[in-house]
């Protein structure tokens, strides 16, 4: 009996610390995408996007279908050394996709505070996400069908309103995205915590995209109730 329940804690503890594992890598890998991110984003500001004022429903189109498909090609790659370098890739082509945003933002009057509330309000809400599925007792893949509805409303939201370009609906979209981006935090972290995701790729695409979404619906509502709507 005391060598079943010895081999049971040896199994639970190696369990628990190969989560930890994912876990941490993760958390690395998730800092790291921040640097090309960084990078891209600093040449974005510098960037001409006037092909996009020229083509308002073509381009759009064609980013997000750029997007979509380095995100496969990180998806695909999720087991290998290669999905890391495709990440890396992807995170650096988010960053130039900042670019017109943080034109726009930094040429309104404290423009540079703004981003940076923006930014402030992401960590925390990153921090306060991922410390609440951390310690949660259970697994909270209730919230997985709500989270694939949801994904689906939005995208239909997004893409309608690059043809109906309605600022009300906009902000709409951004308020919704907050929500949904903080509620996808909270669900990947605990099934990274929970054993129900095993690789750390995987995990961090998904957080980097809620991280991302987060951050530029929040400094697109920030900018729209100082009195500085872009849309």
């Amino acid at each position: 009996m005391n060598n079943f329940q010895s081999n049971s804690y040896q199994v639970d503890a190696s369990v628990q610390e190969e989560r930890q594992k994912v876990l941490r890598s993760t958390y690395l890998l998730l800092a790291l995408s921040l640097i090309p991110t960084a990078i891209g984003a600093l040449l974005g500001i510098n960037m001409s996007f006037m092909f996009m004022m020229r083509s308002p429903i073509l381009a759009p189109i064609v980013l997000i279908a750029s997007m979509y498909f380095l995100m496969y090609l990180v998806q695909r790659n999720k087991d290998s050394f290669a999905g890391v370098v495709w990440m890396m890739a992807f995170t650096f082509f988010m960053g130039l996709l900042l670019g017109p945003l943080l034109q726009f933002a930094l040429r309104v009057p404290n423009g540079s505070s703004l981003i940076l509330l923006a930014a402030l309000l992401t960590s925390v809400v990153f921090f306060v996400m991922s410390a609440i599925a951390y310690t949660v007792k259970r697994e909270l893949s209730f919230l997985s069908s709500f989270l694939t509805i949801g994904a689906i409303v939005l995208m239909v939201a997004v893409v309608a309103n690059i043809f109906l370009r309605m600022p009300g609906l906009y902000l709409m979209i951004c308020g919704a995205f907050v929500i949904f981006s903080s509620l996808m935090i909270l669900w990947q972290v605990n099934q990274v915590v929970r054993g129900g995701e095993t690789n750390y790729i995987s995990a961090t695409l998904t957080l980097y995209i809620s991280i991302y979404n987060l951050f530029t619906s929040l400094l697109q509502i920030i900018l729209a109730f100082s009195g500085n709507d872009r849309r």
